[in-house]
C-alpha cells in the first residue's frame, strides 16, 4: 500500500525540490559567460550543460545527456565506480551531467557521462539568436575525446588542448596516453578520508602554463576491506573498497609533478608526521602550495613547493590544543601583492576569522564562512555577522579590515565573482533568487525551472540555555494556541554541519511534520557548525555528553517557554549523526524521550573513518574510554521506549553494520524494537527512498505518541 502523501510524493519525484535549479556555476571568459547545470524541470533528474552569455542575456544548452546517451535509464548504472563514490561523497543527487571542468580562458568545458569523455566550446553557441531557458536554440552535439577505459574527473589545461582524466586508476592525457605509473597505487584521485572529511575532492591540477601537471598518488594497500552484498539479489557479486577505519592505517598520500619530457618529480615533506593532505594546486607555474595536518589535526602546515625539484618550505603552521577546524574555502591564497590570506581563529575561539601573513584581519563580531575571490581591490568573503542562522556577503579591504555590505539583508546569502561580474544568491522564506550582475551594472537572473517550495516557513528561532544554543520551532500550519501538542525533535546535532539555517528547503520536510499534528524542533547543540569555535570545540573527546546534555536542557528550555509543547510525549528522529542522537537519547534519557526513529547511525565510532573521528575523539589506543562512552551498543539491554532502526545496505559512509550491531545487541537482550533494512539504499537515501522511510516513521510516532 502506498503510505505516501501528495507531498511526499511531490518531495521523491522532485529530488527534495532541487531538480530544475540551476547549479555548479562558473564565470568563463573574463565574466562573460556563466556555466552551470541544470535539468528541463522539476520531474527531470538529468542535468544538462548550460551558458549564459551577458554580451546578449542568452541562455544555451550546450550538452544534453539525452542526445549524448539515448538510455537515460542505463546512466547511473554506467557510471564508473569512482564517479558513482565520488558523487556519494559530495551528496550529489542529480544524474546526467555530475560535473564539469573549464579551461584557463573559461571558454572551453570537458565533462565525463558514464564513462565517457566529451569536450563542448562556447564560442559558437552564444552567437545564436536569443532563445527561452526551456526551449533554446541547440548548438552542435559535443565532441567525444577518445580515451582510455571509463572516464573520471576530466579535467582541461589552460588552453584547452590537453585534457587529464583518470581511467581505471591511472592518469591519462588526451591527447598523450598513460602518464602514472603501473605500480598498484590509485592515481589522480582523492582518497576516502579526503573527499569524505577533509574537503578535498580532487587529485589532479594543471599548471597555469598548460605544461605541468600535480597528481595525487594514492596507496591503499594496507586499508582494511569493506563488504557490501545486496540481499535482494544474490546472484549479484559483492562489492568492497578500502575503508580507513579509526585507529587503523590511513592511505599513503603522496603528490607528484609530471612535466614535458623530464622525469617525474615526487613533492617532500614530512608525509609521517603530516599524513593528510587536505588542500593543494599551483600558485604559479613555479609553486605549489598545499596544506597537509598531522593525524589527530592538531598542527596543520602551509607549504611552498617548487615543482622543478619537490623541495618544500613552511609559510604558515597553525595548532590548536584539541583539533584545527577545516580549512576555510578559499584559503589559503596568495594576494596580488605576495601577502598570504589564512583562515584562523580569535582569541578564545569567539570566532572564525582571516589573517593576513600570520595577522588577524577579522575579529570577533564577524564569523567568516568563505573567501569567494576578489571584487576590485577588495576580497569578497561570506560571513555571518547577526544571527548563526544568517549569512551575509560583505567586502573586505585587506589593508584596514574595513567591511562593506554587498548583500545583508535577512537570510542566507552567497556569491561567484570573476573580473567585475557577480552572481548574487539569496535564500530566506520567501524562496532562492539569483541574480547575476554584469561587470557593466546590468542584470540577469538565470532561469530556474525547479518546483515551487509548497510551504512558506518562518520558524521561531531562539537562543537558550547558558551556552545560547541555536534552536527553531516549526508549529503546525493554523495551529491554535492553547491546543497541546506532541513534540518532535529532529536534530542533526553533529560537528561540521549547522541545522538552525535561514535557508527554506531545509524547513520544507518540518513544516510537513508540524501538519501531521507535532511540534517540530531542531537544536543546534555545542559541536555543531557555525556558532563560534569555542561552539564547536566543546565536543572535544565525547560526542554523547554534550550532545545529550544540550538537547534535553534546551528542549526543556523551549518547553518553559511555549505552553503548548507537551514533554509528556517527545520523539525523536533523525539520520547519520542524528540517528545516533536518536538513538542515544532513548537508551540514556527514556526519561524525557518517549520514542525514536534512527536511520544510519553510527552506533561504535570505532568502526567509522579515521580523519572524522579521531579528529574529535582521538585515537582509540590513547583513550579506550571515550570509545566506550558514545558507543550505543552496551546500552542495548536497558531500551524501554519504542525504537525504529534504519540503514541502508549499500551505505559505504555509515556501514549498515553499525546498525546490525545494534539490532543484534537488542536481540540478544530480548529487547523489542523494529529494523528497517533498505537493500540498495546508499546514506543519500536516493530515489525516493528517503520519503518512503518518513511514511513509516509517521505511523510509528503516531501510534508510539498517542496521536490521533
Amino acid at each position: 500500500m502506498d503510505r505516501m502523501d501528495d507531498f511526499l510524493r511531490l518531495s521523491a519525484s522532485t529530488a527534495r525540490f532541487t531538480y530544475g535549479a540551476p547549479r555548479a556555476f562558473a564565470f568563463g571568459d573574463e565574466g562573460r559567460l556563466l556555466w552551470f547545470l541544470r535539468s528541463t524541470g522539476p520531474a527531470d533528474p538529468l542535468d544538462s550543460l548550460w551558458v549564459l552569455d551577458t554580451a546578449t542575456g542568452t541562455e544555451t544548452r550546450l550538452a544534453d545527456p539525452r542526445e549524448l546517451s539515448p538510455d537515460p535509464a542505463a546512466l547511473p548504472a554506467a557510471l564508473p565506480v569512482a564517479e558513482r563514490r565520488l558523487r556519494e561523497r559530495t551528496r550529489l543527487v542529480a544524474a546526467g551531467i555530475g560535473s564539469y571542468a573549464l579551461s584557463g580562458d573559461g571558454s572551453h568545458a570537458v565533462f565525463a557521462l558514464h564513462g565517457r569523455l566529451y569536450e563542448v566550446t562556447a564560442e559558437a553557441s552564444v552567437q545564436s539568436a536569443p532563445t527561452q531557458p526551456a526551449q533554446p536554440k541547440r548548438p552542435a552535439l559535443p565532441k567525444e575525446v577518445p580515451a582510455a577505459g571509463p572516464v573520471f574527473d576530466p579535467r582541461p589545461n589552460a588552453d584547452g588542448s590537453r585534457v587529464a582524466y583518470v581511467a581505471d586508476d591511472a592518469l591519462y592525457t588526451a591527447p598523450g596516453g598513460r602518464i602514472s605509473p603501473d605500480d598498484g597505487a590509485r592515481w589522480g584521485v582523492a582518497e576516502f578520508a579526503a573527499a569524505e572529511e577533509l574537503g578535498r575532492s580532487r587529485g589532479h591540477w594543471w599548471s597555469p602554463d598548460g605544461h605541468g601537471l600535480l597528481a595525487a598518488r594514492v596507496d591503499e594497500s594496507a586499508l582494511q576491506r569493506r563488504w557490501f552484498a545486496d540481499p535482494a539479489h544474490p546472484e549479484l557479486p559483492a562489492e568492497d573498497f578500502a575503508y580507513p577505519e579509526a585507529g587503523g592505517p590511513n592511505a599513503d598520500v603522496q603528490l607528484w609533478v609530471f612535466g614535458e619530457g623530464g622525469p617525474a618529480v615526487r613533492l617532500e615533506w614530512d608525509a609521517e608526521a603530516y599524513p593528510y593532505v587536505s588542500d593543494a594546486g599551483w600558485e604559479s607555474p613555479s609553486e605549489i602550495l598545499l596544506t597537509v595536518q598531522d593525524r589527530l589535526q592538531r598542527n596543520v602546515l602551509l607549504l611552498s613547493a617548487d615543482p622543478a625539484t619537490g623541495r618544500t618550505r613552511e609559510l604558515s603552521r597553525t595548532t590548536h590544543p584539541q583539533w584545527v577546524d577545516p580549512l576555510l574555502p578559499g584559503t589559503p591564497a596568495r594576494l596580488a601583492d605576495g601577502r598570504m590570506l589564512t583562515c584562523a581563529d580569535t582569541p578564545g575561539g569567539a570566532a572564525r576569522a582571516l589573517a593576513l601573513d600570520g595577522v588577524l584581519l577579522t575579529g570577533d563580531d564577524l564569523q567568516v564562512r568563505r573567501v569567494a575571490g576578489t571584487h576590485g581591490d577588495r576580497l569578497l568573503i561570506e560571513a555571518g555577522r547577526r544571527d548563526p542562522s544568517e549569512q551575509q556577503v560583505f567586502l573586505l579591504d585587506p589593508d584596514t579590515g574595513g567591511l562593506s555590505p554587498l548583500a545583508d539583508g535577512p537570510g542566507v546569502h552567497s556569491v561567484q565573482a570573476s573580473a567585475g561580474a557577480l552572481l548574487l544568491t539569496s535564500a530566506d522564506a520567501d524562496g532562492i533568487r539569483r541574480v547575476l550582475r554584469a561587470a557593466d551594472g546590468r542584470e540577469f537572473i538565470p532561469g530556474d525551472l525547479s518546483q515551487p517550495l509548497p510551504y512558506r516557513v518562518v520558524p521561531v528561532l531562539e537562543r537558550v540555555t547558558e551556552h545560547a544554543v541555536p534552536t527553531a520551532l516549526v508549529l503546525p500550519r493554523g495551529h491554535v494556541p492553547g491546543t497541546r501538542l506532541p513534540v518532535l525533535l529532529d536534530s542533526y546535532g553533529g560537528p561540521g554541519a549547522q541545522d538552525v539555517s535561514a535557508e527554506p528547503r531545509r524547513w520544507q520536510h518540518r513544516q510537513w511534520w508540524a501538519d501531521q499534528g507535532f511540534a517540530v524542533i531542531t537544536i543546534d547543540n555545542r559541536g555543531t557548525a557555525y556558532v563560534s569555535p569555542r561552539h564547536t570545540h566543546a565536543m572535544y573527546r565525547g560526542f554523547s555528553d554534550v550532545t545529550l546534555e544540550d538537547q534535553v536542557a534546551a528542549l526543556r528550555a523551549l518547553g518553559e517557554r511555549h505552553a503548548d509543547l507537551d514533554l509528556t510525549r517527545v520523539g525523536i528522529r533523525g539520520w547519520s549523526y542524528g540517528g545516533y542522537l536518536a538513538a542515544l537519547a532513548v537508551l540514556r534519557r527514556p526519561d524525557v524521550f518517549h520514542a525514536a526513529a534512527a536511520g544510519a547511525a553510527p552506533t561504535d565510532f570505532r568502526h567509522y573513518d579515521t580523519a572524522y573521528t579521531e579528529r574529535y575523539l582521538g585515537l582509540p589506543g590513547d583513550c579506550p574510554e571515550v570509545y566506550a562512552r558514545d558507543c550505543l551498543v552496551p546500552d542495548a539491554a536497558g531500551l524501554s521506549r519504542p525504537l525504529m532502526l534504519v540503514t541502508g545496505l549499500a551505505d559505504d559512509n555509515v556501514h549498515p553494520s553499525h546498525t546490525l550491531r545494534l539490532s543484534q545487541a537488542l536481540t540478544d537482550a530480548g529487547r523489542p524494537h523494529q529494523l528497517l533494512a533498505l537493500p540498495g539504499v546508499t546514506h543519500m537515501t536516493p530515489g525516493g527512498a528517503r520519503e518512503k522511510v518518513m511514511a513509516l516513521e509517521l505511523e510509528f510516532f503516531r501510534k508510539e505518541l498517542g496521536l490521533a
